[in-house]
């Protein structure tokens, strides 16, 4: 009986059993525990939290049921003694690759199924920004792809033990590393893939890419050794190794399994997506590079070609340097891991460069000998795909067509040995996008479209000052917001218009700016230009801020964020809060190495929202969605079991307890701390004297060595002790 015969014969079998049925039900809804105790990704996206964590739940409690699907049916004979029969009848391999198959097929349906059955489900809780392209490949990677990863390695315990109690341990160890050992390693957690987050806003390619990455891998990896494992099913009487001896004669068979195992290894070693940063971030050998005498950079230019839909770049870089040492003298710049550097050219001629192995801070290091000539202009030719630092948080540098975010050494080579001559050097960036891309500098300067193609894709240029540049650019609509005295241009994403325009986020920008400007100053990262940039980038877990422009993470504008009450009355508050980020967070830092303290950028930002709030609506509004709600919660906080009995909180799994303490911790912060301010504005003379106090704090000069704002400076500034701010 040939093996396409068999497969339809056993598919038959194993549709119309119960337990077969039983198994597909509840993978179906497994991916209910990813809205609730189970939830491996962190973001408060709605992509994260009603897509990506069911996903991934289905796909680890999927993934289990199937393989004890796998082991009972391969068990079915041989605990019935029926296989003394069928193998006389049937070759053992044919009928374990029938098996195969048609457990892969029943894992395929019980995928098309789930498919369906969530989608109206992820596409009103995700709501707006829902994208069937992303809850299709959610469903496919996160979850699709584990069943047969699990078929193949519970049909490998078995075949080679043959005993169903010890495939089940084997294959329960297996599912255990992953899930614990191997979590934070993202080539090796086959089971529950590691992301951290899915934008809402913005695509997901390279965070699917890296996933699909993965599994396949693994999956090369699992049905090499399950060859291995189908050649060591008992034949003739023989044991294990006698019957991989027989089964192995026809030579095909193990020389598949080996190229298998190969190509598994080489995808491992080979993978595109991290580099190999020296993980100890307090070595900063590259920024501790000697300046090369006698060599001053006087300009810089590149242009540069992503390429949206495969995310990688080409470019040509060109700099412009003088060498007044009239000798030949080696350059060093700072390029990301993921390129391939093809020609470098110094006035014309080849020239010889190396790039470095060692990799720091997700930048490779390229040495460039130039001659011993008055004026040299280098150029360098470099393509690839931009490689990140982070294993549990990739998908930071997304490259498509609705999204890029091309960072100093991602964009262009950085020179890091040489120094500009006097009056600075100019950097000149062009870059060409799909039409539906504009281009945002992350600076003071403004790009403008300078040609267009035939394809419509446009050639955007602009000009800064030094010898770096990073670049955001997408699908964005911008507003120009006046308050403060300034321009605040302020972008956010397409996708996200709705929602912004629901939440007022243009009046929350000029209430903040407004009321911050007039009590605080300006944050340096306003400049002096009378603009300010506010741009709303790819979820990123943070924010930061430089000259003229400052980053919006997307996580702090979605649906489920802008209805936290902790932070407002409403999305309008919640907006206003996360923008006086930009004072209290961004514009002064806070150190958070004591998480059981309560000070922390949350407090203040919490106390200036109310305050902002208390302006807007009144007091009595803001004393009921603010203060009435602090002192709940701090009631409730201290009312707490774990709190009156910390001793038993260090006897739950360190799951449980980083939960409860994380949620504690966030009660302090948003709560708790800003009672304390107010209570300190009560000691100090009233809101007039906390407002002088707070803007001095924000105005002074901060230590280069600890720049952070402390809850002993602001004791100090307020002239009181901790032990006054206790809340009776």
């Amino acid at each position: 009986m040939n093996v396409i015969r068999l497969f339809s014969l056993e598919l038959v079998r194993l549709v119309r059993s119960r337990t077969t049925w039983l198994v597909v039900l509840l993978t179906a809804l497994s991916p209910a525990a990813g809205l609730g105790f189970y939830q491996p990704a962190v973001s408060t996206t709605m992509n994260t939290l009603y897509l990506a964590n069911p996903a991934m739940a289905g796909g680890a409690a999927g993934g289990i049921l199937f393989s004890l699907l796998t082991i009972f049916e391969l068990d079915r004979l041989r605990r019935s003694r029926a296989d003394l029969l069928t193998d006389a009848v049937v070759s053992p391999l044919t009928t374990a690759l029938a098996r195969l198959l048609a457990l892969l097929a029943v894992a395929g349906l019980t995928v098309a199924l789930t498919l369906l059955g969530w989608f109206p489900v992820s596409m009103v809780r995700i709501g707006s920004v829902f994208d069937g392209g992303d809850y299709a490949l959610a469903y496919l990677l996160l979850m699709g792809l584990a069943l047969p990863l699990s078929v193949l390695a519970g049909g490998c315990a078995y075949q080679v033990t043959c005993r169903r109690e010890l495939s089940i341990v084997l294959f329960a160890a297996f599912a255990a590393l992953s899930l614990t050992v191997w979590a934070g390693n993202w080539q090796l957690c086959w089971l529950n893939p590691c992301v951290w987050a899915l934008s809402d806003d913005f695509s997901n390619f390279r965070i699917f890419r890296s996933v699909a990455w993965m599994r396949l891998t693994w999956l090369a990896a699992l049905a090499g050794m399950w060859g291995f494992s189908w050649l060591c099913i008992r034949r003739y009487g023989k044991g294990a190794l006698g019957s991989l001896a027989r089964s192995a004669r026809r030579i095909y068979r193990p020389i598949i399994a080996l190229a298998l195992l190969a190509c598994a290894g080489t995808a491992y070693a080979a993978q595109p997506f991290l580099d190999h940063s020296n993980p100890d971030l307090t070595v900063m050998s590259f920024y501790e590079l000697p300046d090369v005498e006698g060599v001053a950079a006087l300009r810089c230019s590149a242009k540069v070609f992503p390429d949206t839909d495969a995310g990688t770049v080409t470019g040509r870089a060109c700099y412009q340097f003088e060498n007044t040492s009239g000798q030949a003298r080696t350059l060093s710049f700072g390029i990301n891991p993921g390129y391939t550097v093809s020609r470098v050219q110094a006035n014309g001629v080849d020239a010889p460069f190396t790039v470095s192995a060692y990799q720091e801070y997700n930048e490779a290091r390229l040495e460039v000998t130039i001659p011993a000539q008055t004026r040299v202009e280098v150029s360098v030719a470099y393509s690839g795909f931009p490689q990140e630092s982070l294993p549990t948080m990739q998908g930071i540098n997304e490259l498509s067509a609705d999204y890029l975010c091309l960072e100093n050494s991602a964009l262009l080579p950085r020179p890091m040995n040489v120094r500009s001559r006097e009056g600075g050097c100019r950097t000149v960036v062009e870059i060409t996008l799909p039409a539906s891309m504009t281009a945002i500098p992350f600076s003071t300067s403004e790009a403008a479209v300078v040609a267009e193609r035939e394809d419509g894709a446009k050639i955007w240029r602009y000009e800064e000052k030094g010898m770096g540049s990073i670049l955001y650019a997408g699908d964005y609509v911008r507003q120009d917001i006046e308050a403060g005295g300034i321009t605040i241009q302020f972008y956010y994403a397409r996708k996200h218009q709705a929602i912004m325009e629901q939440a007022g986020a243009a009046d929350a920008v000029k209430a903040v700016v407004d009321y911050c400007v007039r009590h605080y100053g300006l944050p340096a990262a306003f400049g002096t230009s009378g603009r300010l940039k506010l741009i709303q980038s790819r979820v990123r877990s943070s924010g930061y801020a430089v000259d003229g422009a400052s980053l919006l993470d997307e996580e702090d504008f979605t649906a489920a964020n802008l209805a936290d009450v902790e932070k407002g009355g409403g999305a309008g508050e919640v907006m206003i809060h996360e923008l006086v980020h930009q004072w209290w967070g961004l514009g002064r830092m806070f150190d958070l190495d004591d998480p059981t303290s309560p000070w922390s950028a949350e407090g203040l930002t919490v106390y200036t929202t109310y305050r902002i709030v208390k302006e807007l609506y009144g007091e009595a509004y803001a004393r009921e969605h603010y203060i009435g709600q602090w002192k709940q919660a701090v009631d409730d906080y201290y009312l707490n079991f774990y709190v009156r009995h910390p001793a038993y909180l260090e006897l739950l799994p360190e799951g449980e307890r980083l939960g409860i303490s994380n949620n504690l911790s966030g009660m302090r912060w948003y709560s708790e701390m800003p009672l304390k301010i107010l209570k300190a504005e009560e000691l100090v003379g009233g809101e007039a004297a906390m407002d002088r106090i707070l803007y001095e704090l924000f105005q002074r000069e901060p230590d280069p060595m600890y720049p952070y704002l402390t809850y002993e400076d602001f004791l100090t500034a307020c002239g009181l002790t901790e032990e006054e701010l206790e809340l009776g």
